[in-house]
């Protein structure tokens, strides 16, 4: 039996991720990255989960991936295969990406795939000892998991590229400075204000939440033409949802809603 190497936990709805090979500084093998894939998969498939939380047990968010093991799948120029269910946790498919809100807590080094696990999340949150950096020039590659697709997109051309192109590292401070996290915590802080944030998401309208991420992303990766035709069609059946009454009768009442997600 595989030995379990990431941690699966519901909190509500929210389903909470997290990395768990801290003796080796949680660097991503492959059997790491599959069981990441089943766990995203259910999110991702789970009518009951709304959001998730990703974070890294130990001192370490991750070493970044282990090269022995990835070197092979790299030479080949593919990613390993993703049964059905699953869900690619880099991301790289659009047409299969994860359809629900993700929360990131991160502390320590996260370095290579960490960061580009980071650059698909929604929401982040970092503990101040947060050390971030692509390291894969330094190792004779370059990054092959969306950070030259997607670094520059929230950062800005010259900025990626300073740390894409040197490996230099990002400290907790610059990365809230330039917009990759949201929020620094102190050590051993960071994944409850995390928790926090993905509790009050998953509060809010599960269908409307969705939308308004499935929108952005349709921006980001189509153009905003291409959002913007889509906005009032998609709106349609939303407003005929038992949530979007609720979320009225509820406004009118002057209380909290209670949204079911239909």
């Amino acid at each position: 039996m595989e030995a379990k190497k990431i941690s699966v936990e519901k909190d509500g709805y929210v389903l909470l991720i997290g990395l768990d090979r801290a003796d080796k500084r949680n660097a991503l093998d492959l059997d790491m990255y599959w069981q990441l894939a089943a766990a995203y998969g259910e999110l991702h498939n789970n009518p009951d989960l709304r959001c998730g939380l990703l974070f890294a047990h130990g001192d370490h968010f991750t070493a970044g991936l282990d090269l022995v093991q990835w070197a092979p799948v790299f030479a080949e120029g593919k990613s390993p295969d993703i049964p059905e269910g699953m869900i690619d946790p880099f991301g790289l498919d659009e047409d299969r990406r994860l359809s629900k809100p993700l929360v990131m807590a991160a502390q320590g080094i996260c370095y290579t795939i960490g960061f580009e696990m980071l650059l698909t999340t929604d929401v982040r949150v970092a503990a101040s000892n947060l050390r971030l950096a692509q390291i894969e020039v330094k190792r004779g590659i370059y990054p092959v998991g969306g950070a030259t697709v997607r670094m520059f997109q929230e950062i800005g051309w010259a900025n990626a590229m300073r740390y894409l192109l040197t490996g230099d590292e990002i400290t907790a401070q610059e990365a809230y400075r330039l917009g990759l996290v949201q929020e620094v915590t102190e050590p051993g802080q960071e994944f409850e204000r995390a928790l926090e944030l993905a509790t009050k998401i998953s509060k809010q309208a599960p269908l409307g939440v969705q939308a308004a991420l499935r929108s952005a992303r349709l921006a980001r990766v189509d153009g905003t033409r291409k959002a913007l035709e889509r906005l009032l069609p998609d709106i349609i059946p939303i407003m005929k949802s038992e949530d979007s009454a609720e979320g009225v009768k509820a406004f009118i009442e002057r209380r909290e809603a209670n949204f079911k997600g239909r």
